[in-house]
């Protein structure tokens, strides 16, 4: 896969993480209104407000795993010399990707467990299994960005995007 395709991916991913985000908030924010100005509600608004923050949950785990934005704790990282930061970089992001590759494996048999036994909303009596669907696959980008993460960390990290000086100020 060229480095353009790639990037090409990544975007994508990073693309779907913010759509849903905002698709979150703007449930949220019309049920607030409905419910104190109307007294009313979106049928199943719940179910789906806390299946798709399960999406946003997962697809947002794939955009910040690539980009090393996440939270890192480096007082061993930022004492050390480039070489040794690399090796920890290189370490870090093998271990952060058999997580995710098992946690991957596991959120599939969630997916297949509600899909056999016919999970459904409350209000509209729909199936939840498309949803756990939609946030494994958000998984399975986890995994496929941290893939390329870490080959562009042994192979090429003059690929990876340069690093804010402020997230790992001395």
């Amino acid at each position: 896969m060229s480095q353009r395709r790639m990037d090409g991916l990544i975007n994508g991913i990073e693309l779907v993480a913010a759509v849903v985000g905002g698709v979150v908030a703007v449930n949220i924010f019309v049920t607030v209104v409905l419910r104190r100005f109307f007294d009313t509600s979106i049928p199943d608004s719940y179910d789906l407000g806390r299946l798709m923050l399960g999406v946003l949950i997962f697809w947002g785990i794939a955009a910040a795993s690539y980009r090393g934005s996440h939270i890192t704790v480096d007082v061993l990282w930022s004492a050390v010399g480039e070489r040794f930061k690399r090796y920890i970089d290189i370490f870090a992001t093998l271990v952060l990707l058999f997580v995710v590759v098992v946690h991957t494996l596991m959120l599939l048999d969630k997916v297949l467990v509600t899909y056999r036994d016919n999970v459904l909303t409350y209000d509209l009596n729909l199936p939840t299994w498309p949803m756990f669907a939609i946030a494994w696959l958000g998984d399975v980008s986890a995994v496929l960005l941290i893939a390329i993460r870490s080959w562009r960390l042994i192979f090429r990290p003059e690929l990876l995007e340069p690093r804010n000086a402020a997230q790992h100020a001395d």
